[in-house]
């Protein structure tokens, strides 16, 4: 479903004008992206899944007026970070910092396949790199979690990731650039 040729936003055109195949393509392409996001901002796989599906309600009902002023990875993720933002809001509190855990919610138990034929030292040592990666993105602050995130798995630039969180790009690029110092810190032993 993922090869379909068209662009995103020719997708989000395409289902707009009532086709169904359409949408089910971009549900596909970004359910991994932005299921992540979620999971890695909140850290429960439950309350990332039910974001996931709230966010993509919140594309369907807004398909009829769908306008393509901006990449849809773009327009996707600020709807995401303005769920967040409510969801925190209406908590009435900052979000937390979470624990790393796998897409299934389990803490650290991020085991990536591995070929039949890697011998189970290194299997061990993909596991903990693994691991060490994602106890290093949940250490960010929040803002720079966030900007790192949007970055890495929603493809966003400078810019886009500024309009989304509503902020300037020097701030975004700052964010950045302290989160990168940070993970390149934390994962030296790693290299």
């Amino acid at each position: 479903m993922n090869e379909d040729p068209r662009t995103d936003e020719g997708l989000m055109l395409a289902y707009r004008d009532g086709d169904g195949a359409a949408f089910e393509v971009l549900y596909g392409r970004w359910r991994g992206p932005l299921y992540r996001y979620f999971l890695r901002q909140c850290a429960h796989a439950g309350q990332a899944d039910e974001f996931f599906q709230d966010v993509f309600i919140k594309v369907i009902g807004a398909a009829t007026n769908y306008e393509p002023t901006a990449r849809f990875s773009t327009w996707l993720f600020r709807i995401a970070h303005n769920h967040l933002v409510d969801h925190w809001r209406k908590l009435g509190r900052e979000p937390l910092d979470p624990l790393p855990v796998d897409e299934d919610g389990n803490d650290c138990e991020l085991d990536p396949p591995a070929p039949e034929s890697t011998v189970p030292e290194r299997q061990m040592e993909q596991k903990q790199l693994g691991e060490a990666l994602m106890a290093a993105i949940a250490s960010l602050p929040q803002v720079q979690r966030e900007s790192f995130l949007l970055a890495e798995e929603g493809d966003l630039t400078l810019e886009e990731i500024a309009s989304i969180v509503g902020v300037g790009r020097e701030t975004i690029k700052s964010r950045l650039r302290y989160a990168m110092a940070r993970l390149r810190t934390l994962m030296e032993p790693w290299r």
